[in-house]
């Protein structure tokens, strides 16, 4: 067995380097991410409140939910990605939207589950919701990186 030359050590060590820098970069982009979503779980809590005082809980949920998500694609796209311009758009919100119908299907199915339970409170209602778009936010940052892998 034979040493390892200067140039397979730098090719080695260079190896590392780039496995070390894409941990950084994915550990930037979950952070930013996560930032993002907080912002964007608390605005749709305010909206979903404000909108179940005046209409029933599924479609509070939905349009609270169809609202955050445009919105919420669109900083995903800027803050975590760092993607700026109009190219790619609109597959960038198609993707965005299929994230979207996989957190309705999630959260309408719990709100059917707490119905169908006979619990009636609005803040057991969000605590739920919080919970079900929790899990729809980690698939849709796996959708988000996997449409945007170089950017960020």
């Amino acid at each position: 067995m034979t040493a390892p030359t200067s140039p397979d050590l730098v090719a080695s060590a260079g190896g590392r380097h780039k496995v070390a820098g894409q941990r950084r970069k994915t550990i930037g982009q979950l952070l930013r991410f996560a930032g993002v979503g907080v912002l964007s779980t608390l605005a749709y809590s305010v909206l979903y409140l404000i909108l179940r005082s005046f209409m029933n809980s599924f479609a509070a949920n939905t349009l609270a939910l169809l609202i955050t998500a445009v919105a919420n694609t669109a900083a995903n796209r800027r803050v975590t990605f760092g993607v700026r311009g109009n190219a790619g758009l609109a597959g960038d919100h198609a993707v965005g939207l299929l994230a979207f119908a996989v957190g309705l299907a999630l959260t309408n199915g719990s709100l059917a589950v707490i119905h169908w339970a006979g619990v009636d409170a609005h803040w057991v209602e969000v605590v739920v919701l919080t919970v079900a778009n929790a899990i729809s936010t980690v698939l849709r940052f796996i959708a988000l990186r996997m449409r945007l892998p170089k950017a960020g």
